[in-house]
C-alpha cells in the first residue's frame, strides 16, 4: 500500500478500514466500492490508494489498474451504457479531495449522469495557437 495518505481524508479512512464500504475490488494500489449516494444502480468509485487531490498529483504507476477495474465494473453491472467521470478541483465539481473515478451506469434518460455540454464557437487561429502551445509542452 502507498505510504502517502491523509489522516483527514474520508477516502483514506475507507482505505484504512476506519470507515466501512461496500468493497468491490482491492489490491495494493487500488480500491473500488459502491457510491453511497448513487446516481443509478451500480454507481461505483475506483480510487488509487495513493492520496492526491488531483489526477496530476498521482504517480503514473499508481494509476495502472484504474481503467481495467472500471471496465470490469461496467461489465459486472451489466449495463450497455455508462459514464466514466473524474473531476479535478472544486470548480470542476470535485467534492472529495482524493482522486476518484465514477463508473456510472446509464440505464435510461432519467437515471445516471446528466451532462450539459456548453460548446463554444471556434476561432481557428486561436485554436491553432493553443494547439502549438499545448503540443510544445507535451
Amino acid at each position: 500500500m502507498s505510504s502517502k495518505m491523509s489522516a483527514a481524508c474520508i477516502f483514506c479512512k475507507i482505505i484504512k478500514g476506519e470507515i466501512p464500504c461496500f468493497k468491490l475490488f482491492e489490491s495494493d494500489k487500488t480500491l473500488a466500492f459502491l457510491d453511497i449516494n448513487p446516481l443509478s444502480k451500480g454507481h461505483a468509485l475506483v480510487i488509487p490508494k495513493h492520496h492526491g487531490e488531483k489526477l496530476t498529483d498521482i504517480p503514473d504507476d499508481q494509476l495502472s489498474e484504474v481503467l481495467p477495474i472500471v471496465k470490469k465494473l461496467a461489465a459486472a453491472t451489466g449495463g450497455s451504457d455508462w459514464n466514466l467521470l473524474q473531476n479535478n478541483g472544486k470548480l470542476a465539481h470535485q467534492e472529495v479531495g482524493h482522486v476518484h473515478f465514477h463508473m456510472i451506469p446509464k440505464p435510461n434518460e432519467k437515471e445516471g449522469l446528466g451532462v450539459g455540454w456548453p460548446m463554444q464557437k471556434t476561432d481557428m487561429d486561436k485554436l491553432k495557437a493553443l494547439f502549438e502551445d499545448v503540443k510544445g509542452k507535451m
